[in-house]
């Protein structure tokens, strides 16, 4: 950002505008009165008379620099302090062998839950600003991924390189609850939040999902409970002897239960039956919680008059010195 700290300054053009003016009006009437002589045989002129006609060049770019330096040129950074609690995230994704269902598409190709599931929360990261998230896996087990940071490359990072069954085979609900809220704990905000992904039932772990969302609802922490995939049967992919085959396997997911889970904690429930669907939940997640920010700008300026000064000063010095030695006029 380029300004002019003191523009008043610039006003100088015009008097010395209009002192150019009179100086050339006044050389103008010499020359008027004088032209009798251009009859006369014509005096070759020197080098050093030649140089004295613009010699007025070196003095008039001189005070043209020096006003600019006297306007203060200034460039400037600006500078953003963002201010704000946030929103505590925790993303609970399930980590279960029936997330290998190949009933999901992204970009035109077949791909499992858990792939098309990396892309929509990819995006949903980059979109949040100032919020801390935290994620939590789970399958048979479940345990910390990652601790609350604004550090949403790691994020990103880390969570393309989940992969399905590093949990566990089957689906810890309540666990995955409780240790989501054990992080919701390390850092106090205003509001946190669980988004919790699954496609499956509760069928291990230690907490029941019961107990769970009762915590959660005594502790003001919000769950949004999504159901990714379809009910019922669904294409797994599975090696034979003769290569890759595909065969349909029951998976089902308990829609009553994150539907409670839910209710219990003011939060919402949510079905995903594609990509295209998955990404609408998130973005409406992504509208209902949004931070309030304060930003404060300001700019910091940098002097730039010495870029002007130091050469409104060498050249006037070089008018000064031609001008009294070698080009002096004589009345």
């Amino acid at each position: 950002m380029f300004r002019f700290a003191s523009p008043v300054f610039f006003c100088c053009f015009f008097a010395l505008a209009g002192i150019l003016v009179y100086r050339f009006r006044t050389r103008y009437i010499l020359f008027l009165r004088v032209a009798g002589f251009s009859e006369q045989t014509p005096v070759p002129h020197s080098i050093l008379s030649r140089m004295a006609q613009w010699i007025d060049v070196l003095k008039i770019l001189a005070i043209i620099l020096l006003i600019f330096a006297l306007a203060r040129p200034q460039w400037g950074n600006q500078k953003i302090n963002v201010m704000t609690e946030g929103v505590n995230i925790i993303l609970a994704l399930d980590l279960s062998n029936s997330m290998q269902a190949l009933d999901f598409k992204r970009d035109g190709k077949i791909v499992d839950r858990l792939e098309a599931v990396k892309s929509v929360v990819a995006d949903f990261i980059l979109k949040r600003s100032g919020d801390r998230i935290g994620m939590v896996v789970f399958g048979s087990n479940a345990f910390t991924q990652l601790p609350l940071t604004r550090d949403y490359n790691t994020i990103s990072f880390i969570l393309e390189k989940l992969e399905i069954g590093s949990a566990g085979p089957s689906t810890a609900i309540g666990d995955a609850i409780g240790i989501s809220l054990k992080r919701l704990e390390d850092i106090q905000s205003k509001s946190n939040i669980i988004i919790l992904l699954t496609d499956g039932k509760s069928n291990a772990g230690e907490l029941s999902w019961e107990d769970a969302a009762d915590i959660a609802a005594q502790r003001g922490v919000k769950i949004y409970t999504i159901a990714v995939g379809t009910k019922g049967e669904a294409p797994f992919r599975v090696k034979g002897l003769f290569g890759d085959q595909f065969v349909y396997k029951r998976v089902d997911v308990d829609f009553d239960a994150l539907e409670t889970i839910a209710s219990k904690t003011s939060g919402s429930f949510f079905k995903a039956q594609d990509t295209k669907g998955l990404k609408q939940i998130y973005d409406m997640i992504d509208n209902l919680e949004k931070t309030k920010v304060k930003v404060d700008k300001w700019v910091e300026y940098k002097e730039l008059y010495l870029w002007f000064v130091i050469p409104g000063i060498a050249l006037l010095c070089l008018y000064i010195l031609l001008a009294n030695t070698r080009l002096i006029r004589i009345p």
